[in-house]
């Protein structure tokens, strides 16, 4: 096992970065396929279709309360396996769903399968490490994590036109075994026997009590949510905002990408530049800018009835997007800080409050992003703004210096 001090290799990163990429992959690569989804299965309104991407996190809300713990009882690997194996049940009720509701089930029933990849990730990396280390190891690997939605709604649209939307899961169930395999054959076990608790049907409420009992991961798990639900959004929309409110149908798995990019290097630069000024800080001024573009978005597009240009608007959501390269991996790192004893079943409530928040998020704003984006900006401006007062609410004020 490796020392909380010591710098992780490049194959660990890698390894965690795929076993992320898999949730990302699922949901992506779905994206310029999901008017032909919704035409094979008689689905045609644009807010229905919406949810086979946000349904899949409902599953992966809900399928970290019980892989977590049980984690935390047998080892972080059995669990991995276990989570694949639904994954691959869950991809075929997908391919063989004959309407939009035996999808909708499929997609959560995949979430569930994926959350073991996205928590136990998580877990293992704070088995592991520890504080800016931590987040630095966190920032590397969600760097690698963002090649997959770079390349995915492309991966998708070369998919479709070779073949059909069905061939789309295929290729997600094999780039998901093979991961499986290397995840197998050269990640050992790192849940030390001693931290081992045993499985009961108390064990969540056990959880969730320690947990509350720490003022900043509380905190930090509400802003991931609030963050990650406004974000949500426009995952959730930009197919449809770029194909039908834009008409950008053959361009849009570029534009995606290149909205990719944006996260990537800033998750990257963090990665850089957390030990040097701590994880605290760097997301605090990323949480202080993303609300402030949000808010000269609404300011200035408030009274028009019109989108503005493609251009205004991409680069509008580029800035947005480079703030939460410097926020994501930090504020899921300083909520795990203190909880390394439980982490576990502290990733899984973490994980499952912060999707429990987010969803409804998403689902009420992408109501409203129907003519126009103005909702979407609305909707980031507004959970910054709710998150920064929760980030100063709990932040530790800088001790006075003493006098000599």
């Amino acid at each position: 096992m490796q020392s909380n001090t010591q710098n992780p290799n490049f194959e660990f990163v890698a390894l965690m970065a795929a076993l992320m990429s898999v949730v990302a992959l699922s949901i992506d690569t779905l994206l310029p396929a999901i008017s032909d989804i919704g035409a094979s299965i008689n689905s045609f309104d644009p807010a229905d279709n919406q949810m086979l991407i946000t349904m899949i996190f409902l599953g992966l809300g809900v399928g970290q309360l019980f892989f977590g713990p049980l984690s935390d009882a047998v080892g972080r690997k059995p669990v991995v396996y276990l989570g694949i194996l639904v994954f691959v049940v869950a991809s075929g009720i997908c391919l063989a769903a004959p309407n939009l509701e035996w999808m909708i089930a499929g997609r959560i029933l995949q979430g569930i399968g994926l959350s073991t990849a996205r928590t136990i990730s998580i877990s293992i990396i704070r088995d592991m490490y520890k504080g800016d280390v931590m987040a630095k190891v966190m920032s590397f690997v969600t760097a690698f994590f963002i090649l997959v939605p770079i390349v995915a709604p492309a991966i998708g649209k070369l998919i479709l036109e070779w073949a059909n939307w069905q061939a789309i899961f295929y290729i997600q169930l094999v780039f998901t075994v093979l991961v499986g395999v290397w995840f197998w054959k050269r990640q050992p076990e790192t849940l030390r026997p001693e931290y081992k608790i045993p499985f009961t049907n108390h064990l969540f409420m056990d959880g969730l009590r320690e947990l509350l009992r720490f003022k900043e991961t509380v905190a930090f798990t509400i802003i991931s949510g609030l963050v990650t639900g406004s974000f949500l959004v426009y995952l959730s929309a930009s197919q449809h905002i770029f194909e039908n409110q834009y008409g950008l149908k053959e361009v849009f798995p570029y534009i995606f990408a290149g909205l990719a990019i944006s996260i990537g290097v800033s998750t990257f630069l963090n990665g850089t530049l957390v030990l040097r000024f701590g994880m605290r800080k760097l997301s605090l001024y990323a949480l202080m800018a993303f609300c402030g573009i949000a808010g000269l978005y609404v300011a200035l597009f408030w009274g028009s009835p019109n989108n503005p240009s493609v251009f205004i608007l991409v680069a509008f959501l580029s800035l947005q997007f480079f703030c939460l390269g410097f926020m994501w991996g930090n504020f899921r790192s300083i909520a795990m800080e203190p909880i390394g004893h439980i982490a576990g079943i502290g990733a899984a409530i973490n994980g499952f409050f912060s999707t429990v928040i987010a969803i409804p998020i998403a689902s009420v704003i992408g109501s409203f992003v129907e003519e126009r984006v103005l909702p979407l900006f609305l909707g980031l401006a507004i959970c910054g703004l709710f998150s920064l007062v929760i980030f100063l609410f709990v932040r530790k004020p800088n001790p006075l210096p003493t006098v000599q």
